[in-house]
Parts: C-alpha cells; sequence; structure tokens
C-alpha cells in the first residue's frame, strides 16, 4: 500500500451483479481523488484483476455467487497482503461482520448506505484505519451482550431462565423469595437493554451455553 493524501485511491470493485457494479463504479469515479482501476464478477476474475490492476482497496461483495466475499478477502490478502479490503454488504449480520475482520478485512459497509459513507469507508481503509457502518456497528456491540454487568447471582439466574425454569422453581433452588427472583430479573433486562419478558428469555436462551449452566453458589 502506497497510497498517501496527494494520490488516487486505485479501486477494484467485486460484486456478481452487473448493474451493482456500473451504479457504483460511477458514483465513486465522480468523487476527486478516487479511481476504479477493475470490475470482477467472481473469485477467479478478482484474482485475474487483482494482478492486472494492483489496486489499494478491493471493496468485496460478501454474497458471491459459487462463493462468498469472506473467503474471497482470505484469498486476495495472501496474493498481495498490502491490500487494503472493505466489505460491501446487504447484510448487517454479526456474524457475518465478525468473519469478515477475523479474516483481515478493515471495514464493512452497507450498500444501502449513502454515497458519502461509503466514500468514507473507502478512505478510511485506504489510509490504513477501519470503517464499520453505524448500522453495523450498532448490531454488532449490541450482539456482545455486557453479560458482564451481571453480578453472581443475576448471571445464575440468567442461566436458569435459559433451561426453562419458573421464577418459582428459580426461587427455590436459590433460596430465594419469588419476588426477590422477580426482582433480579427487572435488574436483568434493565443492564442488558432488554425490553419485556420475552425478549428476555429469549437472550437467556441464545445465551445459556455461554452461562455455563452454573449451580447454585
Amino acid at each position: 500500500m502506497t497510497t498517501n493524501a496527494a494520490q488516487e485511491i486505485r479501486i477494484l470493485l467485486v460484486d456478481d451483479h452487473p448493474m451493482v457494479r456500473e451504479g457504483l463504479a460511477a458514483r465513486l469515479s465522480s468523487v476527486a481523488g478516487l479511481r476504479v482501476v477493475g470490475e470482477a464478477g467472481d473469485a477467479d476474475e478478482a484474482r485475474l484483476r487483482l494482478l492486472e490492476t494492483a489496486p489499494d482497496v478491493a471493496l468485496l461483495d460478501v454474497g458471491l455467487k459459487g462463493s462468498n466475499g469472506i473467503d474471497l478477502a482470505v484469498s486476495l490478502l495472501a496474493q498481495n497482503p498490502g491490500l487494503r479490503v472493505l466489505m460491501f454488504s446487504m447484510y448487517d449480520n454479526p456474524e457475518y461482520v465478525q468473519r469478515a475482520l477475523q479474516a483481515g478485512a478493515r471495514g464493512y459497509v452497507l450498500k444501502d448506505a449513502p454515497a458519502s459513507e461509503i466514500v468514507a469507508a473507502i478512505e478510511a481503509v485506504a489510509a490504513g484505519g477501519t470503517f464499520l457502518s453505524p448500522a453495523v456497528s450498532k448490531r454488532l456491540f449490541r450482539n456482545q451482550a455486557p453479560k458482564p454487568l451481571l453480578s453472581a447471582r443475576e448471571s445464575e439466574i440468567l442461566s436458569a431462565l435459559g433451561r426453562g425454569e419458573s421464577s418459582k422453581q428459580i426461587a427455590k433452588t436459590f433460596s430465594l423469595s419469588v419476588r426477590t427472583v422477580e426482582a433480579h430479573r427487572q435488574n436483568i433486562k434493565r443492564k442488558l437493554g432488554l425490553e419485556g419478558q420475552a425478549e428476555l428469555i429469549k437472550y437467556a436462551v441464545e445465551h445459556a451455553q455461554e452461562m455455563g449452566g452454573q449451580t447454585p453458589g
């Protein structure tokens, strides 16, 4: 990566929809300092274009036919370690984002983001930084549940809820009153930003394995 502020940022677009590539190329080409030097519709073509065009930034669609952008990111970075990879997707699924970052991507921007946001993402990763669309950041960090905020007893009660136990059963297990268990449930919801009992139970079930099936102390 040799780009500096005085040089144009060379971009490789990889998306299996020609209309998407054409529209994005037109948007980016109108921005001073950006230059689309290559386009590809699949992984094999992307690897070839990488050799031919020597881009600074590769903008990769997550959902490519016959492959996926995350695996392609690994392949392109092995081919050119100095490349900056920016994922471009219609999906804000936290799992995709985490996998993309683990694969070496420097950013993740949504396809429906404003053009200014996409440009900012490209400029950020080209400069050696990182960029996540605000909507992606919100979902990603919400998904990383603030479990450490819970007390030991609250964690035990959350684990019990995940196993399907009622407040009455939990009260008996931990030698507490039902009223105390209900108070703990309210505190758990408040600390984790959950709305209503249904969301609390859903969270408890989804995180039951993480809670480790703790036994009463």
